[in-house]
């Protein structure tokens, strides 16, 4: 081996380190300038998500640390109603980041919840009561109702100010949450909502994730039909219009097919967080991703391996909503739960409503 191929092998791992180095140096200049630093970690069926930020004079916050990995803490758990050993393990691997994190940063003001995978699980409470003993992390199971609150929380800035009426969707790993929004005189309230207890990972789990026939497809979509369809016809009940202005997508679904929208290498938050998506390039990119392998889906730079058995079923149930209520237009959130904790607790403390960064 040569010389320059001998250092060429070296190099991506002196980079590496050199880019760790970099970060922490960040980091502890940030620290340094003082908080109060306030946490919000959201611990889902698919997902540990940890956000780490500080109110800014001017109001609104500025994030000065994030975290999220893959867990799959609900692995299993539509089959088996537990969660199983190994998930449990994943989850406390990632949380044990969360913890340093929030004593790295002196966090006091935090609020750490857990969603549909423990709500449904047996163990649920057992393998909470595990991470108090472990990690010292106070994690609190919520109801599907202050997720939904949570996540039109955290995305309603993102709602275009001329619209009066829009529909909220969070499609995440257990459960689908939509919300409907209605503005008036600059004020916003949730008119109606539904939490659906399928997701990417019960869909998944349900009707396949490698290899998708049409006829799993379109039996992925009939399954969720009907509870979309009764709300709809619930909201008609009630003298709302049958039409959003916007839909107003969060979570990972509709921020992926965004990414692969936008053509991306590497997902990158700050190009999909707020852009619009027309619904066809939507349900092109569904049925494109519909006819790829397995291993070309992984090949996808915004899906990767981890997600490339689960995001078919996202987007069974994206074109389902989007059937339902085909709006002219998607605005893309990649924000929700975790900004809405923020958001809540440093109202309480007399901070301004974010415009976050």
């Amino acid at each position: 081996m040569s010389r320059r191929e001998q250092q060429d092998r070296v190099r991506p791992a002196h980079d590496s380190a050199e880019r760790r180095q970099r970060n922490v140096r960040r980091l502890l200049r940030l620290r340094e300038q003082g908080g109060p630093f306030y946490g919000a970690l959201d611990l889902g069926t698919n997902n540990c998500r940890l956000l780490i930020a500080r109110p800014r004079q001017e109001g609104g916050f500025h994030v000065v640390d994030a975290f999220s990995r893959i867990v799959r803490l609900g692995e299993g758990v539509s089959r088996h109603g537990r969660l199983s050993d190994a998930a449990c393990a994943r989850t406390l691997e990632a949380l044990r980041i969360c913890a340093n994190k929030l004593r790295f940063w002196n966090v006091r003001r935090m609020r750490l919840i857990a969603t549909q995978a423990c709500r449904r699980a047996a163990n649920g409470e057992a393998f909470l009561n595990q991470v108090r003993k472990e990690l010292g992390l106070q994690l609190e199971i919520i109801d599907a109702q202050t997720e939904a609150q949570l996540a039109v929380t955290g995305a309603c800035p993102l709602i275009a100010p001329d619209a009066r009426h829009v529909l909220v969707f969070d499609i995440g790993g257990g459960s689908t949450e939509l919300l409907w929004v209605e503005s008036d005189t600059g004020t916003r309230r949730v008119r109606d909502w539904i939490s659906l207890p399928e997701g990417v990972v019960t869909l998944s789990e349900r009707f396949g994730g490698d290899i998708i026939s049409e006829q799993d497809y379109e039996a992925m979509r009939a399954h969720v039909r009907p509870v979309l369809r009764d709300f709809a016809k619930r909201l008609h009940a009630a003298g709302l219009p049958a039409m959003p202005c916007h839909l107003l997508g969060t979570s990972g679904t509709v921020t992926t097919i965004t990414g692969v929208a936008l053509g991306l290498q590497r997902y990158d938050r700050a190009r999909v967080d707020g852009c619009w998506l027309e619904p066809e390039q939507a349900r092109d990119i569904s049925s494109a991703l519909r006819g790829m392998s397995l291993a070309e889906r992984r090949r996808q730079g915004c899906i990767g391996a981890e997600r490339a058995d689960l995001v078919v079923a996202g987007c069974a149930i994206l074109e389902e909503i989007l059937a339902t209520w085909p709006a002219p237009r998607i605005r893309v959130a990649d924000r929700g739960l975790r900004e809405g904790i923020l958001t809540q607790l440093m109202e309480e403390d007399g901070h301004g409503r974010p415009a976050q960064t």
